[in-house]
This record gives structure tokens, C-alpha cells and sequence, in this order.
């Protein structure tokens, strides 16, 4: 018998290699009646050149592009507002994320924020708290990892060091596209902190304790493969199309996993790391992510057993045993990508680990989650584990 669920994704994914260089003409078919599009993106890849050819198809489609491009990674509540402010004079119509997860989640918010002041930002954060509507939204991934894309969830930093979601609905796109061409060349150690986090997506959401569900376990599982094969292969050369191509619809796949069957410890863990010492989203999660496991292993060794037959193709042995294999190949990856493994090497001091133990149990959103209850003295367990 199957458990009550629903799930919820995108409408419409697109699919194409080069797909960027014909933005407009993509965005002109699907959005006929409208002009102005705010592109969300941030400084670097601005100035890099990367998102030309796809501004100027949107140019040559007839799109007014107002680009705000001052997002930054873990972004703060005041870049959101301003950037909503831009949007909003510049009169914009649809609003485009095209970058990390942090360009993404700021385009969320844009879309929900712009149109309207009756439903202040701060009167957002929490689960299913938004009660306006939003502008048409497209989003537009260049890292194969957070799958922002696909999810319902923003991550805003409040105050010097505290990260709050606002997960609603209304977050999720009319249209994601895909084009791994974005992706080509992306230094090794985003490629392997993005792609490690969007294995730890589909890992906690085939493991979630609530809403865990046969489709997004499907998901999971189909991610969990392409990035696990594909993870070295796309550090080892950045240009290996085949491999990029894997690794972006395996984060989608997560994302549309975690969407709907929501992460648990190794995220409200990971969360202080980058908030307090502003480690990038991914690097926090892989520095967390063997020592979760290994403390859930108890209360999840039977779903561990099954992705280990994924990710360790012809493990043998018991649900412990297999369990065992998987987080081993999991340190391993982490260790073959040159990614800093443990706490100390991202300068994090023994003398913080209490301070971080105690922030990690105020994500509570995520902690009823894990298949495995947290107290603080767990979490500081893991975090001396990590460290």
C-alpha cells in the first residue's frame, strides 16, 4: 500500500546544450506577450563573458534585460531588497535566475517581492508563509549542484550569521532550463562541492523521515548514479561535455527529490559552517556529510544498503556492511577531488564547535527529518568528528 503523498515540481524543463544562446527565442515562445525580464546573476559571471551570447538573444528577441548582478554567495537580506527595489522600477515583467543557487534563490524571492508591498520579505521565512502571488519565473543553473532550479526553497542569511529558508510553493518556476554548456569549465573545487551537494540531496531525501515518496525516491536513485560516475570524470577534465551534461540533470533530478522529500542533519549541520565562517554551501555539507551517515547508520543502515548498490556497483555484504562501503566511497570521492575533508581545514577553531552545535539545533525545519534524532550533544559529537 502506498502512503498519501504529493508531489510537486517545475511545469516545463528544458533539456539542450547551447540552449543559453538562444534564451530569447526559447523565452519569446513560451512568454509571448511580455518584454521586460530581470536577469539575476552575479558580478563574476557578469564580467566573465559567460552570459553574453545569451543576452544578446534576448536582445535580438526583443527582451528589455535589466541584469542585477550584485549577488553574493549566502546572500544577505539587504542584497535581496535592493535588488528588489531595481526590479521593481525597472518595471520587470519576468524574472530570469541564471547562475548559483544563491542567483537562483534571490531571483525566487524578486518574483514574489517585486509585484507587490503588502507582504514584507521578513513576514516570508518559515514553511507555506507567502500569501501574494508572483511574477513569471525562469531559472537557469551554471553549477551542477544546489537544484535551485527545482525547488520551492530560498535560503536568505539574517543578521551577521543566521541562514532562514522561505519554502512555499510559489517558489517553484514556470521554467527551468538546463544547458551544460554553462557548466563547461567550472574550477574543481565548485564542480566537486556543487556536485558533492547534490549528492547529498538525493542521499537525504531517499532517507527523510517525513514525505519520503516513490517518486522522488526514483530521483534520488537516478541521481545518486549520474553523479557519482560523473563527479571525477567532470573535475578531472572541466570541459568533458558528457560528463557535465550527467552531472546537471543528476542535480535536477536531487533537487526534485529534496523538493518533495525534504534534507535533514547533514544540511541543519552544514548550515553554521557556512553562516559563521562562511564556508561555501557545498564544502560545508561534504565536511558533514560521512560523520551524519555514519551516526545514522543505525536508524537508516537498510536504505544505505540500497544506495550503496548504486554507488558502490556489486557491494556484497549485509545492510551494515553495504552501509559501510557507501560512506567509504563517499570519503573517497571527497578525498580524490582535493576538497578540504575535515573542519580544521577551512579554520575552524575546536573552540567553536559548542557555538556551532547550538545554531545547528535551530534547524529544526530540517532536523525532523533525519531518519535518526539530534540533540546538541549529538551534534557536537558529529561536528568533533568532523573536525
Amino acid at each position: 500500500m502506498t502512503n498519501v503523498f504529493r508531489f510537486q515540481t517545475v511545469p516545463t524543463l528544458v533539456v539542450e546544450f547551447g540552449a543559453a544562446r538562444r534564451l530569447g527565442a526559447l523565452l519569446r515562445a513560451q512568454f509571448p506577450a511580455l518584454d521586460r525580464i530581470c536577469v539575476v546573476t552575479d558580478g563574476f559571471l557578469h564580467q566573465s563573458g559567460l552570459l553574453a551570447p545569451a543576452l544578446a538573444d534576448l536582445a535580438a528577441h526583443g527582451w528589455q534585460a535589466s541584469v542585477i548582478d550584485d549577488v553574493i554567495a549566502d546572500p544577505p537580506e539587504h542584497v535581496v531588497l535592493e535588488a528588489t527595489a531595481r526590479a521593481r522600477s525597472a518595471g520587470a515583467e519576468i524574472v530570469l535566475g541564471l547562475g548559483g543557487g544563491s542567483s537562483m534563490d534571490v531571483a525566487k524571492l524578486i518574483a514574489v517581492l517585486a509585484p507587490q508591498q503588502e507582504q514584507a520579505l521578513g513576514d516570508m521565512y518559515g514553511v507555506n508563509k507567502i500569501t501574494v502571488s508572483r511574477l513569471p519565473l525562469v531559472q537557469m543553473p551554471t553549477t551542477a549542484g544546489t537544484g535551485s532550479e527545482v525547488t520551492a526553497v530560498s535560503i536568505v542569511t539574517v543578521g551577521e550569521a543566521k541562514k532562514m529558508g522561505v519554502v512555499a510553493p510559489q517558489l517553484i518556476a514556470d521554467l527551468a532550463i538546463l544547458d551544460a554548456e554553462l557548466t563547461l569549465g567550472l574550477p574543481v573545487a565548485a564542480t566537486a562541492a556543487t556536485g558533492i551537494d547534490a549528492m547529498v540531496h538525493a542521499i537525504e531525501a531517499f532517507t527523510s523521515a517525513h514525505l519520503k515518496n516513490p517518486i522522488s525516491d526514483m530521483l534520488a536513485i537516478k541521481a545518486l548514479e549520474l553523479l557519482s560516475r560523473n563527479l571525477l570524470p567532470a573535475c578531472q577534465d572541466g570541459s568533458n561535455r558528457a560528463a557535465r551534461e550527467a552531472m546537471l540533470l543528476g542535480a535536477t533530478f536531487a533537487g526534485q527529490a529534496f523538493a518533495n522529500s525534504p534534507v535533514a542533519a547533514v544540511h541543519a549541520l552544514a548550515y553554521p559552517i557556512g553562516g559563521i565562517y562562511h564556508v561555501p554551501h557545498g564544502l560545508s555539507n561534504a565536511l558533514v556529510l560521512p560523520h551524519v551517515l555514519r551516526f545514522n547508520a543505525e536508524a537508516a543502515a537498510h536504505l544505505y544498503a540500497e544506495l550503496a548498490e548504486v554507488v558502490v556497483p556489486g557491494v556484497t555484504g549485509d545492510a551494515e556492511n553495504r552501509t559501510r562501503a557507501l560512506i567509504d566511497k563517499l570519503e573517497e570521492m571527497i578525498a580524490a577531488t582535493g576538497i578540504p575533508a575535515r573542519l580544521r581545514d577551512v579554520g575552524i577553531q575546536p573552540d567553536g564547535l559548542p557555538g556551532m552545535a547550538s545554531d545547528a539545533m535551530l534547524q529544526t525545519r530540517l532536523l525532523v527529518n533525519n531518519p535518526r534524532p539530534v540533540s546538541e550533544n549529538d551534534a557536537l559529537a558529529i561536528y568533533r568528528a568532523a573536525f
